[in-house]
């Protein structure tokens, strides 16, 4: 099914072969894409790209690496990887002029999906916020592993007039560009440098990692991104905003009004649907102990003691339950056992054994429904008597400190955890939770309760080999918000 949109902004077209229109590995977005796709591959281009900004996002605020650091880049390549999105990986390792197949083929879908997420987060200043970091991580990632020939190439085609200082000018301050440099490691003789005004890199004079003459600094090639970064900022917030202004007119569209409008909350990992494992009843209460996440805990410590659950709770649990390893059979006889210590079996099997049996596809529509994620727990909404949803989120600081408390967990790492709690990070808490209980430093970032079983179960079992660390610390760190273009000179050099 193709569709296309119509677009009042006036720019000119890209036209001709693949070739002509991706020459370049790394591009700066500033055309949209025209040709008509299908809509599968819209929404399949868009969940790829959602996974790759998040990849980023993870191995800064789960992984706790520093951005754009060698350990954060083979962080973020080998989740690419393993997530089957190969494409971007080979992207994100290098960034030059091939013209195989495959090469402009990676171009097409990064340059379409990039327009598509647009569209999906310029809604609010906060989406936008977030999907300018990503970007610009993403965008400095990619130009840093490039060549000096690459860097050439990739100036040519997108008319940037920035050339690398002459061996003479290098030869008169190469004493200074020595001193000033943190490429120490590497021989200076053989890096590229560019000069330009000092207030395009503002954010290197703070940190004093450039030479200045003149009112110029004198940029090695890999440091050079910062000048384009703050040229990619600007001119995708100002992208975001004309986006944003042009919704309703890509909306009339009612096949996309869904996707692009719930795509921030959509989860793209792992959906725990069909396992191979089966878990008998008899062991759910010890696993809930150290294998269940407190959202899952919660749930299954209040049925063992109301003998009853809201829907919204059954829901939660019941799936997650699926997920682990129980089958049908056993869960309705689990589900029957409690509820029939205070009802009697008919009004069981008439209000609530549809539900059981609905959730493994046996009723209704008879969909194989998949377990909640983290994202979908942490965005539900929750009322008055209910104990499903994310602790981490919808209990009171000092209920969460009880129970925290009360599951034995030393007060250093009770309080380490509701801190990072107060910070918003709901699902590093739950990361910290479980290097807790399982002793280790694992760097683990949860996403979905079954990953939280799962990973527990292989510690357990063995299968996963884990220095044990009785200070397990999980580094959470502050989303920078780049907005250093909105700030004055003072500003930035007094921050």
């Amino acid at each position: 099914m193709d569709f296309s949109i119509k677009r009042k902004i006036t720019k000119t077209p890209v036209t001709g072969s693949l070739v002509e229109t991706y020459p370049h590995d790394l591009q700066m977005y500033k055309i949209p894409p025209i040709e008509d796709i299908k809509l599968q591959e819209f929404e399949t281009l868009a969940l790829e790209r959602l996974t790759l900004l998040r990849s980023l996002a993870s191995a800064t605020t789960l992984q706790g690496k520093r951005t754009n650091s060698r350990e954060w880049a083979e962080c973020v390549i080998a989740d690419l990887k393993k997530q089957g999105l190969k494409y971007y990986a080979r992207l994100c390792e290098k960034s030059a002029c091939g013209t195989t197949e495959d090469d402009l083929q990676s171009r097409r879908k990064d340059h379409i999906a990039h327009f598509i997420l647009r569209l999906a987060y310029c809604r609010t200043e906060e989406l936008r916020r977030w999907f300018i970091a990503r970007e610009l991580e993403l965008f400095r990632m990619r130009f840093t592993i490039m060549s000096s020939d690459a860097i050439d190439a990739f100036f040519k085609i997108n008319n940037l007039c920035y050339t690398s200082i002459p061996d003479e000018e290098k030869t008169a301050v190469l004493q200074y560009l020595r001193e000033s440099t943190h490429y120490v490691h590497q021989n200076i003789d053989n890096i590229n440098f560019y000069k330009v005004k000092f207030y395009e890199v503002l954010d290197l004079v703070k940190l004093r990692r450039v030479y200045l003459q003149r009112g110029y600094a004198y940029i090695p090639h890999k440091d050079f991104v910062s000048v384009l970064s703050a040229q990619f900022r600007t001119q995708l917030r100002q992208s975001l905003a004309v986006a944003c202004h042009h919704l309703g007119e890509i909306e009339q569209d009612e096949r996309l009004v869904g996707l692009l409008k719930g795509l921030h909350q959509t989860y793209t990992g792992n959906d725990y649907s069909n396992t191979k494992s089966t878990i008998p009843i008899e062991s759910l209460d010890s696993l809930s102990v150290k294998s269940f996440p407190m959202c899952m805990r919660q749930l299954h410590e209040q049925l063992r003691l109301a003998h009853h659950l809201k829907h919204g709770g059954r829901l939660q649990y019941g799936l997650f339950l699926k997920g682990i390893g129980v089958t049908l059979e056993d869960s309705l006889r689990f589900w029957r056992e409690e509820f029939t210590k205070i009802m009697e079996l008919d009004k069981f099997e008439k209000g609530y054994a549809y539900n059981v049996r609905y959730n493994y596809g046996k009723e209704g529509s008879k969909k194989n429904y998949s377990p909640f994620s983290c994202l979908r727990i942490i965005n539900e909404t929750i009322g008055p008597g209910d104990c499903h949803g994310c602790p981490y989120r919808h209990c009171d600081i000092s209920n969460l400190k009880n129970k925290l408390q009360g599951y034995g967990l030393a007060s250093q790492a009770v309080s380490d955890i509701v801190e990072i709690v107060k910070k918003g990070h709901y699902q590093v808490a739950c990361s910290k939770y479980f290097d807790t209980i399982h002793n280790v430093d694992s760097g683990l970032g949860i996403n979905h309760p079954n990953q939280f079983f799962e990973e527990s179960q292989k510690i357990i079992s063995g299968a996963v080999k884990i220095e044990v660390n009785k200070e397990a610390k999980v580094n959470v760190k502050k989303e920078p918000d780049n907005d250093i273009e909105n700030m004055d000179f003072d500003e930035i050099m007094t921050a």
